[in-house]
């Protein structure tokens, strides 16, 4: 064989093993760019597309009237001001239920084992199935939470009819809905912290609270961030918890007087019950859902970046 030939046979097999990688990621690069990337792309377009018609791909012309509509309905406005009230509430608290429990799981305390997967079960439930049983908790009269409420001399609340109640009952519902996911992830970052950090601050004469406060949660802040991120984009999505609490069907289930629309069920509203349907309308509120959570994450992310500098 000559020289060129064994030079033109190592380099195809030299391109051959560097392109390898790319044969084994090519299924799922196309599934990316199908499922993904072409969505995002073509809902950015149909947010600029006026009176489109999704069945014969027409439109009257490019422009910004879709979003000029949707910020001048009180509907989308009320719908951004529930989906952050509902952001600000869930996530705090949460949060702060999910670090205490993950701690005390963490102790070396009786049937642990079983704790976590009492919390654990939640996750791997429908979020419909729960969210039919917690409405039959939330019931005004036959409601264990009511039942439990009397033993505090406290009157049957109407948490799902009442306009003043039904927004509390969908936080208490979101709260626990998100926080089997969070404790599993809070309790494997507190596995993983050295003990020697808690031996040191013993032989320091540091009690337990200042040892949680000083040791503790700074070394478990990038769990805390990372778990507050995904919470937060998961909330500002918040959809399904309101189908099985405050009705479904043909009927937009939007609480009392639609006083729980929030931005994913403003663009179900437009998308699939309203007649006819408003693409462009829909597609812009998506639009709108994914900057606010764009900025809320970069935001994140920039005061993590601060708190560790």
């Amino acid at each position: 064989m000559s020289l060129k030939s064994k030079e033109k046979k190592f380099s195809l097999t030299k391109l051959k093993n560097k392109s390898e990688w790319l044969i084994y990621l090519l299924p799922f690069l196309i599934g990316i760019i199908i499922f993904t990337l072409y969505p995002i792309v073509n809902v950015f377009l149909i947010s600029f597309k006026e009176n489109f018609n999704y069945i014969t791909k027409t439109f009257s012309g490019w422009g910004i009237a879709n979003y000029q509509y949707i910020f001048n309905d009180p509907y989308f406005i009320q719908a951004l001001k529930n989906t952050l009230s509902y952001v600000f509430v869930v996530i705090p608290v949460s949060t702060c239920l999910a670090i205490l429990i993950a701690t005390l799981l963490n102790q070396k305390i009786k049937f642990a084992g079983l704790f976590q997967t009492a919390y654990f079960v939640p996750m791997v439930t429908s979020t419909i199935a729960i969210g039919f049983a917690w409405r039959f908790m939330f019931s005004h009269k036959y409601g264990v939470i009511n039942y439990l409420l009397s033993f505090l001399n406290i009157a049957p609340i109407n948490w799902l009819q009442d306009p003043t109640y039904n927004f509390y009952a969908l936080c208490i519902y979101g709260i626990w809905a998100i926080l089997p996911f969070s404790i599993i992830l809070l309790l494997s970052g507190l596995q993983n912290i050295d003990p020697m950090y808690y031996t040191a601050a013993k032989v320091d004469g540091a009690k337990p609270l200042k040892i949680f406060f000083r040791v503790t949660l700074p070394l478990l802040a990038p769990t805390i961030f990372m778990v507050i991120m995904v919470n937060t984009i998961s909330c500002f999505k918040v959809f399904n918890e309101l189908f099985p609490l405050f009705g479904g069907g043909a009927n937009v289930p939007a609480g009392v007087a639609n006083n729980l629309f929030t931005v994913v069920l403003y663009i179900y509203y437009q998308f699939r019950v309203r007649v006819p349907s408003r693409y462009g309308y829909a597609s812009a509120a998506a639009v709108i859902l994914f900057l606010i959570i764009f900025v809320a994450t970069m935001l994140q992310r920039y005061i993590e970046k601060k708190i560790k500098s």
